[in-house]
């Protein structure tokens, strides 16, 4: 009985020594080899969602006046003001210093903020640089492609928000609802008496979001929308049918409000605009009718 016992195991260990080696050679070919992380592959694939959280946009007092001088490439530098408010308009003010006969000039405009709410991009200006950072009482000028400017001369793209003593301030006493808006202009044409049979007006009622006015010659009303973006839209217009002799303004005035999508209120007076063109018309707030 122990010499077939000893027949039988013989031919099993050549099959154990073998089944020892093939793990040994597995484990050997992975010495030296980084084990495939798939958690660290899958997040660097995902994109960073946006920051829900505080930004310079809603979490800063950025409106207001900022000041500084600005590297210049041909000149001793560029004299730099910017006024940003509420209403997203901004007005640009440069200078080129150390250049003969260079006078100041500037520039009005709205501006947008990015998605992430950091920065605004001043609209108008597409040959110049016209991004700009919103830090903690700074503003800080980007570079063509809106990315930061890095190095040694970083600190001189800055502008400095200007304490409000210094800053010439006009309070608005209008508000885009509930006041008189009397037409001045439209279509970048002044408007006179001449041009109506009575004067053209529009008043926005801000509980029910109503519209109502006269358009040179006929009542008429309607409804709007707005949003936090100044963005406006005027619809279901109608007006009484009364003929008069001159028609041509208030036909044009009807069709011009149904077209706007957007506004601006800036020293007593109201922009409507499209697209962000040129004003489609103007108009000047009334106190007190």
């Amino acid at each position: 009985m122990k010499k077939i016992s000893l027949l039988l195991l013989v031919p099993v260990m050549p099959l154990i020594f073998l089944s020892c080696n093939n793990e040994t050679k597995t484990a050997d070919t992975n010495i030296g080899q980084s084990i495939p992380d798939s958690t660290a592959k899958k997040d660097s694939t995902v994109p960073t969602p946006p920051s829900i959280g505080d930004n310079s946009a809603n979490s800063l007092d950025w409106p207001g006046t900022y000041k500084g001088t600005l590297p210049c490439a041909d000149c001793e530098g560029i004299e730099t003001t910017i006024t940003i408010g509420i209403d997203s308009v901004y007005t640009l003010t440069t200078k080129y210093l150390g250049k003969k006969n260079s006078a100041e000039v500037a520039k009005t405009g709205t501006f947008t903020w990015n998605k992430e709410g950091g920065a605004i991009r001043l609209d108008g200006i597409t040959n110049a640089p016209n991004q700009y950072q919103v830090a903690e009482n700074m503003l800080v000028q980007l570079d063509m492609q809106g990315k930061k400017i890095t190095g040694d001369i970083a600190a001189l793209y800055q502008l400095i928000k200007q304490p409000m003593a210094e800053v010439a301030v006009r309070v608005e006493a209008v508000s885009l609802t509930d006041t008189y808006w009397k037409l001045t202009q439209m279509m970048g044409k002044a408007i006179t008496g001449d041009e109506s049979s009575k004067e053209v007006f529009m008043k926005i009622n801000g509980k029910e979001n109503r519209v109502n006015g006269n358009a040179g010659c006929n009542n008429f009303f309607g409804t709007y929308e707005i949003n936090n973006n100044y963005r406006i839209r005027f619809s279901k217009m109608g007006s009484t049918m009364m003929a008069c002799p001159k028609m041509t303004l208030e036909r044009d005035f009807l069709q011009l409000l149904e077209k706007a999508d957007s506004y601006i209120i800036k020293d007593y007076k109201l922009q409507l605009i499209r697209a962000r063109m040129a004003p489609l018309a103007v108009f000047e707030g009334v106190p007190g009718k």
